[in-house]
């Protein structure tokens, strides 16, 4: 018999089986947040398994130049920072609280599984390895196959993320045509005469920026932008208490937007009127929203490329031309293409996320997977009711339009006024690293008049806006 034929036989399965009281699948923000919690307020066992070779997820395939769009502070596991908590003092950023690279990022989970959880002596790790539907662990490597036995299972894989570098382009691409992930970008860098970013969410909005920044004329840029997004101003979620007010104020605007709302393009001519949200050309609207953050430089320099297309996605790509939904554009033979096409998070169905043993990680605050991860965790180890645990933890899908925001956010502030109202939560969350802002609200002595006036403005408008959130939903 083949070794294909005995391992597909199981002989060589183990007979010593992995023990521990959770089974967590996949090591990326949102499986380290919960195991970090968990190993903080529990005394569990975890078996942590991941197909990687390194705990981070999609960060793992991520491009060399990649960096969080958010603050550092947001990101990471509760227990352990995530950079030097310090400004940019250059840059793009500069005068904003730190944006970590993909390296810090890694390093950051790195550290946190070598320096916390395995000295712990409560996790055992399993990289490349996979974990099959009768529970069994398996070696990617060896093929050694070992049964779990957990008392639950953690599903940190459900909500998928998608990069460039993990698949080809989903467009035929001529033979001889230089088309590449943004990954391969910095080594395949000499002087074409075009370069054509394909795609323009956060992956094709840096690596125009990278472009610009390393010498590339923004004339000889061309940019594929099936669709335009809105994007949020990095001033408004800055983690420092002197950003505070501003803060408050951005959140309080947020409500006001979708409370005095007539539609959906109404809440977001409003978000754009008090500058909570932006949009690189004002002449177009946004139909994609992705909780992407740019800053004011970042948008000034995107603002420089004129030659956008916007004739839907790419069919594709020809010698001579890029064929595109709506048309085709002639393109010069010496053109270099950068696929940023990838749709980052993918749309999965939401789920309760506590189902007797199984657990399922979704986003609960949103676009804010690593403070889910660490909420659901602390969640399961301090209640014990199953349905006020979903009532807790009610999942808030990724947005993909407009609309979804505004969907969303009916059940995000449905979310936030149920911790509101949970004592126990409330106190979590005022010593959570992960929540900056009631931490920082928590904090206040009574004095900081603007901050109490705009958190006033807010409980005021707060349930009106849910309320004419679903309505606009259901129109």
């Amino acid at each position: 018999m083949a070794d294909s034929e005995k391992l597909a036989a199981g002989e060589f399965t183990t007979r010593h089986p992995i023990e521990a009281d959770y089974l967590i699948i996949g090591a990326g923000a949102v499986g380290m947040a919960f195991a970090d919690t968990l190993l903080s307020e529990t005394q569990a066992t975890i078996a942590l398994v991941d197909r990687r070779h390194r705990p981070g997820g999609h960060w793992n395939d991520a491009y060399p130049y990649v960096r969080l769009h958010q603050p550092s502070a947001y990101y990471g596991v509760n227990s352990w920072p995530l950079g030097s908590g310090e400004k940019d003092a250059t840059g793009l950023n500069k005068g904003f609280y730190e944006l970590a690279s993909g390296l810090e990022v890694l390093s950051h989970f790195d550290q946190v599984l070598r320096r916390r959880f395995l000295p712990s002596g409560r996790v055992q790790y399993f990289p490349m390895s996979d974990v099959g539907p009768d529970l069994s662990v398996s070696s990617l490597v060896s093929g050694e196959r070992r049964p779990a036995k957990p008392r639950k299972v953690v599903d940190a894989s459900y909500q998928k993320f998608s990069v460039p570098s993990a698949r080809p382009p989903p467009y035929a691409v001529a033979p001889g045509v230089a088309c590449a992930p943004p990954n391969d970008l910095p080594r395949m860098a000499r002087a074409y005469r075009d370069y054509v970013v394909v795609g323009a969410g956060k992956t094709g909005m840096d690596t125009c920026v990278w472009l610009m920044e390393n010498g590339a004329d923004p004339g000889r840029i061309r940019w594929i932008m099936p669709r335009d997004y809105w994007l949020l101003d990095r001033a408004g979620v800055q983690p420092g208490q002197e950003f505070l007010a501003s803060i408050a104020r951005s959140v309080a605007d947020q409500v006001e937007a979708l409370a005095k709302g007539r539609s959906v393009d109404d809440v977001f001519a409003r978000l754009e009127g008090c500058g909570v949200v932006k949009r690189i050309d004002v002449a177009v609207k946004p139909t994609a929203y992705h909780c992407a953050v740019i800053g004011q430089a970042e948008l000034e320099l995107l603002r420089r490329i004129v030659d956008i297309v916007r004739l839907g996605r790419v069919i594709r790509i020809d010698a001579d031309q890029i064929v595109l939904e709506r048309g085709a554009v002639a393109m010069n033979r010496d053109s270099l293409y950068i696929d940023c096409s990838a749709s980052g998070i993918t749309a999965t169905p939401s789920k309760p996320v506590f189902e007797g043993n199984r657990i399922t990680l979704q986003i609960v605050r949103m676009c804010q997977p690593a403070f889910s991860g660490a909420l659901i965790a602390h969640v399961e180890a301090a209640y014990r009711d199953e349905a006020e645990k979903n009532r807790i933890c009610t999942p808030v899908p990724p947005p993909d339009t407009p609309a979804d925001w505004v969907r969303l956010m009916a059940i995000e502030l449905a979310n936030r006024a149920c911790w509101a109202a949970n004592e126990e939560i409330r106190a979590w969350q005022a010593r959570s690293r992960l929540d900056i802002f009631v931490r920082q609200i928590a904090a206040l002595n009574g004095t900081e008049a603007e901050v109490f006036k705009e958190l006033g403005r807010y409980g005021r408008l707060a349930a009106r806006a849910a309320a004419n959130a679903s309505l606009l939903s259901a129109n």
